[in-house]
């Protein structure tokens, strides 16, 4: 049921600007948190605590199957919670001092302990992390397709979750780099600096609290035009597995979700070796490697005003999949070329850096595309789960895709973790003192070995079947069906 501000006509009303960015802020804790938990969480316990990368990769693991529960109940809370405040603001509002408390915690351990405290230690400040993260993130998600009615109009406001996302992600990257991992006086390389990461996750830490309480204070204004729980539903856990089983029933959602895993798999890898990849395979200092991110944002704005263009053009399906395809190739375009041919000039040379960082451009392009079309598409399927079911499902909807992405970025470090024992990758191991033949094995794994999997993501994105039609014929529908209730 909606609210009496919606129930009488058909949702069309604007959606202010000041609404759209501030669920844009909101996304750049998560685009903070990926960048710390996927890039530096592995490397900083095994290149700076030492520990095993198969130790570390399995904590990473264990803590992701706390998701496969706490990612559905926090939907299925916030789409029945009751409050003055609405379904999602409280959820939140409160989850954002624990999530970056948790977060910091990853990064200051006690020194001088055992792997196996460091393990302990890891797994339950990851799990703390992604409890935390679940709380705040589905609810704000679910915000978004609540705010957002247009079919077009979900595109851009989506497009600036995901800007937003990368600006806080590639941005703090770069301040990071520029900053705390600077190159020290001895010459040695910046990421080496232990005492470094502490200051680095505090300041992580901050940036998650308040990105998250001014987006929570830009979008108050929309409390009154938002959806309200059901005040039949009985909130039970039988209701629960009901919405549960009527969502996965959606052969759309199911086909995106897989697609989802399959496509984000590769993105996760690559951000679990990016740090190994930049300072061991193409050995570029920090004050080179800073400059990717802002490669990445350069290619941003041309994301932003491409994806409701291509909306109109080609519909949601055909962009997701051209774009996913260009940016899984762009991946790996010098990284084969680096392995299986002799066109590139040796590392050191300036054109090595140049690759790195068109590599870096064409995925800020192509990537947040992909990103947005996905999470635009979920928001139709919530339309077409109210035509249904009857119930507004979005905290449900959205709880699979964050899990979707967890789990993918956990699955990455496990992965990653246990590839890097595989292929014998030293611990504490500095640039330029690596074998060769492990270098090649890095390259191989972090491109096109993980990447021939992703390829049959776009295959399942074929089988999605809603269109801007179909939605507009279910969102004239749902009306009907509104006044009808309005007026009895």
């Amino acid at each position: 049921m909606a609210n009496d501000a919606t129930s009488s006509s058909p949702r069309v009303r604007k959606l202010p600007l000041s609404s759209k960015l501030g669920f844009g802020v909101g996304q750049m804790a998560e685009g903070v948190k990926t960048t710390v938990f996927n890039t530096f969480v592995l490397f900083y316990y095994n290149q700076i605590i030492g520990i095993s990368a198969t130790l570390t990769a399995l904590a990473l693991g264990f803590a992701v199957f706390f998701d496969a529960l706490s990612d559905p109940v926090a939907g299925y809370l916030s789409d029945r919670t009751r409050s003055r405040w609405g379904r999602r603001h409280p959820w939140i509002v409160a989850s954002a001092l624990p999530f970056g408390l948790s977060l910091a915690l990853l990064f200051n351990p006690p020194d001088g302990m055992g792997d196996y405290f460091y393990f302990t230690w890891l797994l339950a400040a990851s799990i703390a992390v992604r409890l935390f993260l679940t709380l705040y993130h589905v609810p704000h998600l679910a915000l978004g397709a609540e705010m957002a009615h247009d079919y077009v109009d979900r595109t851009r406001v989506f497009g600036y979750g995901t800007v937003f996302s990368y600006i806080g992600g590639f941005g703090f990257w770069f301040f990071s780099m520029s900053f705390f991992f600077a190159t020290p006086e001895d010459g040695s390389h910046g990421m080496y600096q232990a005492d470094q990461y502490s200051p680095f996750s505090l300041a992580a830490a901050f940036v998650v609290v308040l990105t998250i309480l001014i987006c929570a204070r830009m979008t108050w204004k929309e409390i009154p035009y938002l959806y309200a729980a059901d005040s039949d539903s009985a909130g039970s856990i039988g209701d629960f597995f009901v919405q549960m089983i009527s969502v996965i029933r959606n052969q759309s959602y199911i086909r995106l979700i897989i697609g989802l895993i399959f496509l984000t798999m590769v993105v996760a890898i690559e951000a679990v070796f990016n740090a190994f990849m930049g300072v061991h395979f193409w050995e570029l200092a920090t004050e080179d490697l800073r400059w990717l991110a802002v490669a990445v944002l350069l290619g941003l704005p041309f994301a932003f005003v491409l994806a409701p263009i291509l909306t109109r053009l080609i519909d949601k399906r055909m962009t997701l999949i051209a774009c996913a395809a260009v940016a899984i190739l762009n991946g790996n375009v010098f990284i084969c070329l680096r392995l299986f041919t002799d066109v590139l000039p040796a590392n050191g040379d300036p054109l090595i850096f140049w690759c790195v960082m068109s590599t870096g451009f064409v995925g800020g392009v192509t990537a947040p595309i992909v990103f947005i079309m996905i999470n635009s598409m979920f928001a139709d399927i919530a339309d077409e789960q109210e035509l249904i079911t009857g119930d507004r499902q979005e905290g449900i909807i959205y709880s699979a895709r964050s899990f979707a992405l967890k789990a993918t970025g956990a699955l990455g470090g496990v992965f990653g973790g246990i590839a890097l024992d595989l292929i014998a990758f030293p611990r504490r191991a500095l640039p330029g003192t690596v074998d060769s033949e492990v270098i090649f094995n890095l390259g191989l794994v972090a491109g096109p070995l993980t990447s021939f999997f992703t390829f049959f993501g776009l295959l399942l994105f074929l089988g999605y079947r809603l269109n801007q039609t179909r939605i507009l014929a279910i969102k004239a529908e749902l009306a009907e069906r509104h006044a009808q209730a309005s007026s009895a």
